[in-house]
């Protein structure tokens, strides 16, 4: 396959996998997600923990957000999974997601969908064979090229997702990068799910509701990722997420904190590791 449909993933989706093995290789037990997968697929050089920007001091608090949220929404997908509320799972912006792999008894049960761009999935793919694991019928990539005008939506029905079974839809890291049209209209794509169906999205604070010192990295955060072309573009209060829900058409819908994922997570732990302010959820129910 040409290397122009191979593209590897983003630096961000790499990013996000090696901190999560970074979890499991610096922090202490209990680990909140067990994931060296996603870094065995990046294959990064070996000195890859010299970098920067995965300096065990310097990005605990992004560290430790990141495997927050993962364990919250793989949680969800268990609980949702066990109630019978859920027979379809999809990972909008799935990156090097290693849930099918190290959760199939789990996933075994769905039908998953992975939705990402059409280079990174081939890349994935690829990897994934490398590594020896098999494809599975109840797997499934779905490849969307947004610069040609394609949707998730309609990519996501053409892979065969069943619109009136219940669903879980997990977006991750993907709302700051959209518009906030964009944001409702995909929360109204949602909202058209069979009842009973729930999604989790993250979504970025304002600058403002984050507190020093952490406000002041975060902005640098922010300017950094506008400086390399992929600037945020949107940002919401809790209140304003959840209007934008209930405009959507969402049944329910609740704000998760990072004092809530710290409570649940990260407390009693020996070696103090706590999730950044800036990064909250929200969990909308059809």
């Amino acid at each position: 396959m040409p290397a122009s449909q191979t593209a590897a993933p983003d630096s961000t989706a790499i990013r996000v996998a090696l901190w999560r093995a970074l979890h499991v290789q610096v922090d202490d037990a209990p680990y909140v997600l067990e994931d060296e997968t996603g870094m065995q697929i990046a294959a990064p050089e070996s000195n890859w923990r010299e970098r920067p920007d995965m300096h065990p001091e310097g990005t605990r608090g992004y560290r430790a957000s990141i495997v927050g949220r993962a364990r919250f929404v793989e949680d969800l997908v268990a609980e949702q999974t066990a109630k019978g509320l859920a027979q379809q799972y999809a990972i909008l912006g799935a990156g090097l997601d290693t849930f099918a792999q190290r959760r199939p008894e789990i996933a075994s049960r769905l039908h998953v969908y992975e939705v990402d761009k059409p280079g990174t999935q081939a890349w994935k793919r690829q990897r994934l064979m490398e590594l020896g694991f098999r494809e599975q019928d109840w797997l499934r990539f779905v490849p969307v090229d947004f610069e040609a005008g394609e949707t998730w939506w309609e990519r996501l029905a053409a892979a065969g997702f069943d619109a009136a079974s219940p669903a879980v839809i997990a977006s991750t890291g993907v709302s700051m990068y959209l518009t906030r049209e964009a944001n409702l209209a995909t929360l109204r794509q949602i909202a058209q799910l069979a009842p009973g169906s729930t999604l989790v999205m993250t979504f970025l604070l304002p600058l403002k509701l984050i507190d020093e010192p952490e406000r002041s990295q975060h902005a640098a955060v922010y300017e950094r990722a506008r400086a390399a072309g992929t600037p945020f573009v949107s940002f919401f209060s809790p209140d304003e997420m959840l209007a934008l829900a209930h405009e959507a058409g969402l049944r329910d819908a609740r704000h998760v904190s990072t004092a809530d994922l710290t409570a649940r997570y990260f407390a009693s732990r020996s070696d103090g590791l706590r999730p950044a302010s800036g990064e909250s959820i929200l969990v909308g129910t059809v």
